[in-house]
């Protein structure tokens, strides 16, 4: 345990049918006989009749015509993908992030750079066509799928076990894996004294730069020794200082290389390996 030096802490309607159905106060009725009579009558339900059939023709017209808009405009949105989505999945690619937040693409066809933010890129499909080409959608695909960082990461290397892990763009310092790594308020244990410590912050600065109040590097004191001097340095105050009311950041917070903390959580499963290795 290593005393810290006061000091901040680092941080489609469709159309009515046109056709209407003629009046049948427009029609003459001779008042002759009744076979005449009913000639007429027949006539006017073969009127309304072939009006019907004028409506329903119509309206079937209509209907066929928003089918046919639907259809039209399905495979207009089909033409703006082109299978655009499918050969991105599919093609032969090789997505590398470059410093600048772009990406280059490598593909049978050429090498093309894709800013994901602007939405470009230099292959003639995008550059002549406009399209959201191949290469933007691959250089997406792969981000959502976490196999490349995105424009506002970077690759980093966890400073406890070398893995490679996505960091802030513009993150200084070592940096820590999701395994490794802490946030503010976890709850963890000193390898070295089984200790249980509240952690108020992880450091930019390595073991053998961070300085307690009496200027020694926290690398320096020999229950550090095991442990990297390039690694992180982790401040955190230990839960028997906390009294009822405190605050975590006005206890006196002591320094750490990261691997001399292990979560709580995981520090009991360690123990139930441990065990289980010498049964």
């Amino acid at each position: 345990m290593t005393p810290r030096r006061d000091g901040p802490t680092p941080p489609t309607a469709r159309r009515s049918p046109s056709a209407v159905t003629p009046p049948v106060d427009g029609l003459r009725f001779p008042s002759t006989s009744g076979g005449d009579r009913r000639h007429t009558a027949d006539g006017v339900r073969a009127g309304t009749a072939d009006s019907d059939a004028t409506a329903d023709s119509d309206a079937t017209a209509d209907s066929d015509a928003a089918a046919d808009s639907d259809a039209t405009a399905d495979s207009d949105a089909a033409g703006d993908d082109d299978g655009r989505s499918a050969r991105a999945r599919t093609d032969r690619m090789t997505v590398r992030p470059l410093r600048d937040r772009r990406y280059v693409v490598e593909t049978d066809g050429g090498t093309y750079v894709v800013a994901l933010v602007a939405g470009t890129c230099t292959c003639p499909d995008h550059a002549i066509r406009g399209s959201r080409c191949k290469h933007l959608r691959r250089v997406a695909m792969e981000v959502t799928e976490g196999t490349i960082p995105g424009p506002d990461e970077r690759v980093g290397v966890c400073a406890v076990c070398g893995a490679e892990t996505f960091v802030p763009f513009d993150a200084p310092g070592p940096q820590l894996c999701a395994r490794h790594g802490f946030e503010s308020g976890d709850l963890v244990r000193d390898r070295e004294t089984d200790t249980p410590l509240v952690v108020v912050a992880v450091t930019a600065e390595r073991a053998d730069a961070y300085r307690t109040e009496t200027g020694r590097p926290i690398a320096a004191y020999a229950t550090n020794a095991a442990y990297g001097d390039h690694e992180p340095v982790v401040e955190a105050v230990y839960v028997d200082s906390l009294r009822p009311g405190s605050d975590v950041v006005d206890a006196k917070r002591y320094g750490f290389p990261a691997s001399r903390l292990v979560r709580a959580d995981d520090a009991g499963r360690e123990t139930s390996d441990a065990v289980e290795e010498n049964r």
